[in-house]
């Protein structure tokens, strides 16, 4: 099956993630055809690129579905891939949009985040659960400028839901739209404003809090993101951080 469905007119190219049936997860064959289409509609002369997801959700983060197969190394390589992927959208020489429905969780957030307009279709919760979760720190400092680096914070630390009102008004999504009987789609109002975050959830500094606070709070670029990205990854037992963490959500469902 083709993991990336590409449509180019009137210079807008779509992207489209292509696996429905696992929630459009990033495997390392759609981060790759991802980052290649990017990068060819650098010099292409498009002046905008859509990124949306197949079926129920937009993106529902790193698939881990062959955590097996996979080595501290080969997990490593693949988040360094993911980031280099953030930074080529974010920097891209043309207008970045992400529409997104359903789930939009981990590297599908940070995917989102990295989008100059970020819309959601109908409904659609967010969540940044890496840190916590795993101890990854990635698209940090994208997301604090989103946001704010208070709110980013208490996101990052917490891996807490978001919902689709949290995110209108505080800026991780910049539009909404609900479709309509002929099957557009149709802007809705603006959102009242929310409450900030509280912060009782930040962790007590530990390697990965430390590695999260020079991301927020210091100014930092591409070359600064990659290295805190592949130093909060190449801690030891990354592959062991993961397992523990997807039993501890099977528990959860359970």
């Amino acid at each position: 099956m083709n993991v990336l469905i590409e449509h180019v007119e009137d210079g807008v190219c779509r992207l489209e993630l292509n696996r429905p049936e696992a929630g459009n997860a990033l495997s390392a064959d759609l981060v790759d055809r991802l980052h290649e289409a990017v990068h060819r509609h650098a010099e292409s002369g498009i002046h905008s690129l859509v990124l949306q997801g197949a079926g129920k959700h937009f993106c529902t983060g790193f698939d881990l579905s062959g955590l097996d197969a996979e080595s501290d190394d080969s997990l490593l390589a693949r988040f360094v891939r993911i980031e280099l992927l953030l930074q080529a959208i974010d920097t891209a020489p043309f207008q970045t949009v992400a529409l997104a429905q359903g789930r939009v969780m981990g590297a599908g957030a940070d995917l989102f985040v990295a989008c100059g307009q970020r819309i959601i279709k109908d409904q659609a919760s967010f969540a940044f659960p890496g840190a916590a979760g795993f101890g990854l720190v990635l698209g940090t400092r994208r997301l604090a400028a989103r946001v704010g680096v208070a709110l980013a914070q208490d996101w990052v630390a917490s891996g807490r839901l978001i919902d689709t009102e949290v995110a209108l008004a505080r800026g991780l999504a910049t539009q909404h739209c609900i479709s309509e009987k002929d099957g557009r789609y149709a802007p809705v109002p603006e959102p009242s404003r929310v409450g900030g975050p509280s912060m009782d959830s930040v962790a007590k500094i530990d390697p990965t809090q430390e590695i999260l606070q020079r991301a927020l709070y210091r100014e930092g670029d591409d070359d600064r993101d990659l290295g805190l990205l592949t130093r909060s990854a190449a801690r030891h037992g990354l592959k062991k951080r993961i397992e523990f963490y997807v039993q501890a959500v099977k528990a959860k469902r359970s």
